[in-house]
């Protein structure tokens, strides 16, 4: 456990830092309200997320849905975790991307567990051609992700004898 301390104390930061932002656009910005912050590149604009990346399922109010896509969420956070505890501690570039894709993951469970939807808030957009809305969780998991694929990418193949 003394290994991953400092691992544990980043992820709880990051879902700390998820959900106090979180929190304070859910107090001061009403919903699909936008608050431009670098007018024509930049807005805070406050959306509800009931579906999954990208907002895909998101127009659905079906509860069969709701499930599996709680379920399938918390399915892909046990694996990240069980291969966080399986990574060497001296790994660690997988380990910091695994923690960033836990702390992701966590925050937006949370939402969805608590709230009935995730909060997306950063909206970035240039003219009329917007990328999906994010939020801080979103921005973790995409890091960690980059991050684990960077670290993979970097390692020397294992050498198998030729034949």
């Amino acid at each position: 456990m003394k290994k991953n301390g400092p691992y544990l104390l980043l992820a709880l930061g990051l879902v700390v830092l998820d959900q106090a932002a979180k929190n304070l656009v859910a107090r001061t910005v009403e919903l699909h309200q936008s608050v431009a912050v670098v007018p024509g590149f930049f807005s805070i604009t406050r959306i509800h997320n009931r579906g999954a990346i990208f907002g895909t399922f998101s127009r659905t109010n079906d509860t069969t849905v709701f499930v599996l896509l709680t379920a399938a969420s918390l399915a892909a956070l046990a694996m990240v975790v069980y291969y966080f505890f399986k990574t060497a501690a001296s790994d660690r570039l997988m380990k910091v991307s695994l923690t960033l894709i836990t702390a992701g993951a966590l925050g937006n469970q949370f939402d969805r567990l608590v709230r009935g939807h995730v909060i997306d808030f950063l909206d970035f957009y240039v003219g009329r051609a917007h990328w999906p809305s994010f939020n801080v969780a979103d921005s973790c998991i995409t890091v960690g992700a980059c991050l684990m694929l960077v670290t993979l990418f970097r390692r020397k193949p294992a050498c198998t004898p030729s034949s």
